[in-house]
């Protein structure tokens, strides 16, 4: 599995709202917002659903991370996407960082995944109504 995924009957701007209060709950910032719809729209003219990538990061857990395997900054920061579904649900899926540690075989990457997966887990468990 890619990722950690809530589904929501909330609007799309709640849910941004509530998944970004979440995530700071848990130590983490959000560092980039990524309106996919628009920015499709604006580059190529396609219409497309709703759909917004969040770039959240823990500096603490990122530097540790980096500390042990240089590499990992091309996985960082770790992606929150908030879609909205055909059904009219809003679904959160958040990429889940024990995925990098079937590219990065390092067991102290792996404790560090692991912890950082603990508190992703306590973010989809804020976000469920």
């Amino acid at each position: 599995m890619l990722g950690l995924t809530v589904h929501r009957k909330k609007s799309f701007e709640e849910t941004i709202a509530d998944t970004t209060e979440a995530l700071k709950k848990e130590g983490f910032g959000v560092l980039t917002t990524i309106d996919v719809k628009q920015t499709l729209k604006e580059k190529i003219g396609v219409d497309f659903k709703r759909y917004t990538i969040l770039g959240a990061c823990n500096p603490s857990f990122a530097h540790r991370a980096l500390q042990t395997a240089d590499e990992i900054g091309m996985l960082l920061p770790c992606n929150v996407v908030v879609t909205e579904e055909k059904n009219g649900e809003i679904k959160v899926s958040i990429f889940d960082p024990m995925t990098m540690t079937k590219l990065v075989q390092n067991s102290e990457l792996e404790s560090i995944a692991k912890e950082v997966q603990d508190k992703l887990v306590r973010v989809i468990h804020h976000l469920h109504e």
